[in-house]
């Protein structure tokens, strides 16, 4: 075998465990926005909202107290916070089972939370420790919970797209009763791999959704120096036999309708569908830091999308339903902040891997 063929062997093994610009009028968020108003989106039950609501609001205080403790040092993983964008993996991972599978990128605490990881191991995995949902030794950017059926995530772009469509073709290939996710950025888009892994899926109708999450930025790079104007990601779908629609990333009712259909189509045999969802992350790419300092984005820019705040405005909204009451919101955030500490300490307390564990996992036994 090449040592290229090898090097990519050994990448899809190991993904087995994956800018700001403002839209023209018309299209991106603006359009999103316009082609999914209330009126459009189909009704959650109160239940359902509620969950969803929870849900969202532990994902933020999670990364929330991320961010207070990586200066404390004791993370030593490159982590990737997703504050700001907690609706996509909530809406989504509303519609699925645990026999459903889930693939995403570095950006995964979310994906993971959502899906029904587990947040002690996810803690532990981030201070480095043999609790750790990887033992240690992937970090932020390699979490995995077999049991919940989240199959992994990967720092290298796009690489774990393919492996969530093989995952899709073997679920066909056995008749599995079996939808698969797979999240990615909007940069992960312009690889190979992606175009590949889409067509693929549209030639064989694969039981596979595509969730670009696109915040518009590819580290520091703005969407406008690097993809055509007038082009909305979707839109690539057709080209690929694949369904594709756009919405407000940051309204998670909208991403629970959008899901729904995407979700269920491909549950019932009609092939595969990518769902673009316009979001924006606050924090720094990689860290828990402010970057508007950098250039790339100005804090005025920040602030109009802190003022659409995906969780503050569902709770709003819920008060407003009177679905949600700020005494059970105040519970809320007690039970949450609980399990937080609760979690933080199991990972402070729990035991480094021994050395001659660095090689366990690497190679077949």
């Amino acid at each position: 075998m090449p040592w290229f063929a090898a090097i990519g062997v050994a990448v899809t093994i190991i993904a087995y465990r994956l800018g700001l610009v403002v839209y023209p009028a018309g299209t991106g968020l603006q359009a999103g926005v316009k082609n999914m108003d209330m009126e459009t989106i189909t009704p959650a039950t109160a239940e359902v909202r509620l969950a969803m609501y929870r849900q969202m609001l532990r994902i933020r205080l999670v990364e929330e107290a991320i961010a207070r403790l990586y200066p404390e040092q004791e993370i030593r993983c490159p982590t990737h916070l997703c504050i700001g964008q907690e609706a996509p993996p909530v809406g989504v991972s509303a519609h699925l089972g645990t026999q459903d599978l889930v693939f995403t990128g570095h950006r995964s605490h979310g994906h993971y939370l959502a899906k029904g990881g587990d947040l002690g191991a996810m803690m532990a995995e981030l201070y480095g420790r043999e609790t750790g949902c990887a033992h240690g030794k992937g970090g932020s950017q390699h979490l995995i919970d077999l049991a919940c059926g989240f199959m992994g995530s990967a720092p290298i772009l796009a690489s774990t797209i393919s492996v969530g469509v093989g995952a899709a073709w073997a679920a066909r290939m056995d008749g599995a009763d079996r939808v698969v996710v797979v999240y990615f950025g909007d940069g992960a888009t312009e690889q190979g791999v992606f175009h590949e892994s889409m067509n693929f899926a549209g030639t064989n109708r694969l039981p596979v959704v595509f969730v670009c999450e696109n915040n518009l930025y590819s580290v520091h790079s703005a969407l406008d120096i690097r993809q055509p104007a007038g082009r909305e990601i979707h839109e690539l779908g057709a080209a690929h036999g694949v369904h594709g629609v756009v919405g407000d990333g940051n309204d998670v009712e909208i991403v629970h309708t959008l899901a729904k259909e995407a979700v269920e189509g491909a549950r019932d045999g009609g092939g595969p569908s990518i769902i673009e969802l316009l979001t924006y992350r606050w924090m720094e790419h990689c860290g828990p830091g402010d970057d508007t300092g950098l250039g790339y984005r100005d804090a005025g820019e920040l602030a109009e999308w802190r003022a659409r705040d995906p969780v503050a405005c569902y709770r709003r909204r819920l008060l407003e339903m009177q679905i949600l009451s700020q005494a059970v919101h105040d519970d809320y955030s007690a039970e949450i902040d609980s399990e937080i500490e609760q979690a933080v300490a199991f990972a402070k307390n729990s035991p480094f891997p021994e050395p001659d564990a660095l090689d366990h996992f690497v190679y077949p036994g």
